[in-house]
Order: structure tokens, then C-alpha cells, then sequence
């Protein structure tokens, strides 16, 4: 059922862009820089595009600056999981000895309670 959902909302998102960039095929000019600095420097990147490309390229380059704004913020809590994963298998490998190695010999108490223990104390 949701499946289908979200093909659905897929679909009229897909049908919004068409329309919205076959509404908007006019040519702008992007400047690199303003024109005053662009003839005070001497450089003057100019390109014509249809506007829809300029708007989806915005769209674009936003969701991307975020993505990475939003990775970089929360690298922090990546390394302080990695570092309690790391000790949490450190831990457990550390029971595991624990509890093989009590295994080897017996408590005192359990010895005296199943009577192998020494009789002479």
C-alpha cells in the first residue's frame, strides 16, 4: 500500500518538475561576478542557460551544501560511537575471559559446598 503510495507521490513530484521546467525554457544570463567588478578586474564569465536549470541547479547545490554541512556536524557523534563500539567488544571479550577462566578452577565456596575441598582447614 505505501509502495504504491510513494510511486504515486513520485510521480506527481516528477509531473510538477516537467511542468514547472517547460514553463520556465526562457535563456538567463549568470555572471560570475557583478558587472562593475567584473571590468575592474578584467574577467568576465558569462553563460545563458534556461531558467529551470538554474533553479533545479539551486535546488541541487542546496540539498548537496547541506548533506555534507550535516556530515561534517555530526562527525563528531560517528567517532564517539565508533570509540563505545570499540570498547563495548573490548568489554565483552574481557567477560568471556573472565568467565573461562573461573571456569578453570573452582570457587572455594562451591568446592566446600560439593565437599572437594580440603577437609583439614
Amino acid at each position: 500500500m505505501f509502495r504504491y503510495l510513494r510511486y504515486a507521490f513520485m510521480a506527481l513530484l516528477g509531473l510538477c518538475l516537467i511542468i514547472v521546467a517547460l514553463a520556465n525554457r526562457d535563456t538567463v544570463l549568470l555572471r560570475l561576478l557583478p558587472q562593475e567588478i567584473s571590468e575592474f578586474a578584467g574577467v568576465s564569465f558569462t553563460v545563458e542557460l534556461p531558467l529551470f536549470v538554474v533553479v533545479f541547479g539551486g535546488i541541487i547545490a542546496g540539498l548537496l551544501i547541506g548533506f555534507v554541512w550535516e556530515w561534517l556536524r555530526e562527525a563528531r557523534h560517528r567517532a564517539a560511537a565508533t570509540r563505545a563500539k570499540r570498547e563495548a567488544k573490548s568489554l565483552e571479550r574481557e567477560v568471556k575471559r573472565l568467565k573461562s577462566d573461573s571456569g578453570e578452577e573452582e570457587d572455594d565456596v562451591l568446592a566446600l559446598l560439593n565437599g572437594t575441598g580440603d577437609k583439614a582447614a
